[in-house]
C-alpha cells in the first residue's frame, strides 16, 4: 500500500489527522530527540519533516533519525530539491501555485525528479497555497512569492480548483511558521464544498480550539510545527490530537 493510500486509509477513519511537523535544522538538534518522543505518545498520525532553510548538509542524517525513532510514516516537506532523503516514506511533490516565481512552479521539480525516482521515493502531487498570516513567513522571503490575502476568497478558490485540476491529491493552505492569523475556517469550508481532494492546513494553529474549528469545517490534515518547539506538555498534545480526531480512533 502506498503511503498515500494508507494517509487517506487512516484520515477517513479518524476524520481528520493530526500532523506534526519536525524542522530538521542544527538549531533543533539539541531537542529532537524530546520532541520525537512527544510525538510518538501523542497519537499523531503522520510525521512531515523539512524546512525552508537548513543550514549544514545533515538532512539526511536527521530523517534517518527520525524514521528509525518512530513507526509512523515520515513525509518530506521539502524547501527545495536539496531536501530529499531514501529513509523517508514519501515526499510532498509541492507546487508553489499561489506564487509566479518559476522556481517553485517548475524547476525545483525537474531538478527532483530524476532523483526522487533513483531514490524509489513515493511523490505525492501538492498544490501549495501561501495565505497571508500577519507575518513575513520564511516561505514568502525564500520563495520571493507574494501570499494571498485571507479576505480574497474568490481568488483562494480559483487557486485550490487549479490545483485540483492539474491533477494534485492534496492542496496544502500555509500561512507560514509562526503566523499570527491561521487559515480560517470560513475559508476551509468553501473549499471543502468544492474540492474533490483533501485540503491540508498549517501555519498558526497552536491550540486544540483552533484545530477543532478547523477540522468541523472541512480540513484533512492539520499540521502544527512551532507548538513542537514550545516545550508543550503530552497533555497539551493529547488534547490537540483529540480535537483534530472527529472521530475516536
Amino acid at each position: 500500500m502506498s503511503t498515500y493510500t494508507s494517509l487517506e486509509k487512516n484520515r477517513k477513519l479518524c476524520g481528520t489527522a493530526a500532523i506534526a511537523l519536525i524542522d530538521p535544522d542544527y538549531k533543533n538538534d539539541s531537542q529532537l530527540s524530546k520532541m520525537l518522543d512527544l510525538v510518538n505518545k501523542s497519537n499523531f498520525d503522520a510525521i512531515f519533516i523539512g524546512g525552508s532553510l537548513i543550514s549544514d548538509n545533515l538532512f539526511e542524517m536527521r530523517v534517518k533519525y527520525v524514521k528509525n525513532n518512530t513507526d509512523l510514516p515520515v513525509i518530506i516537506f521539502p524547501g527545495s530539491s536539496n531536501q530529499l532523503s531514501q529513509y523517508a516514506d514519501a515526499v510532498l511533490f509541492l507546487s508553489l501555485i499561489s506564487g509566479r516565481n518559476p522556481q517553485y512552479l517548475i524547476d525545483e521539480h525537474v531538478k527532483s525528479a530524476p532523483i526522487i525516482r533513483n531514490l524509489n521515493l513515493e511523490p505525492i502531487p501538492t498544490a501549495y497555497i501561501l495565505l497571508d498570516g500577519g507575518i513575513r513567513s520564511s516561505v514568502e522571503i525564500m520563495s520571493n512569492t507574494t501570499p494571498l490575502p485571507m479576505d480574497k476568497h474568490d481568488i483562494i478558490v480559483a487557486h485550490a480548483l487549479a490545483g485540483e485540476y492539474l491533477g494534485n491529491k492534496f492542496v496544502f493552505l500555509e500561512s507560514g511558521s509562526g503566523a499570527q492569523n491561521h487559515t480560517t475556517s470560513d475559508i476551509v469550508g468553501i473549499l471543502s464544498d468544492l474540492l474533490t481532494i483533501p485540503i491540508i492546513v498549517g501555519g498558526g494553529i497552536n491550540s486544540a480550539e483552533s484545530a477543532k474549528h478547523l477540522s468541523n469545517s472541512g480540513a484533512s490534515y492539520i499540521v502544527t510545527g512551532t507548538q513542537l518547539e514550545d516545550a508543550p506538555t503530552i497533555d497539551d498534545l493529547l488534547r490537540f490530537t483529540e480535537a483534530v480526531h472527529l472521530n475516536e480512533k
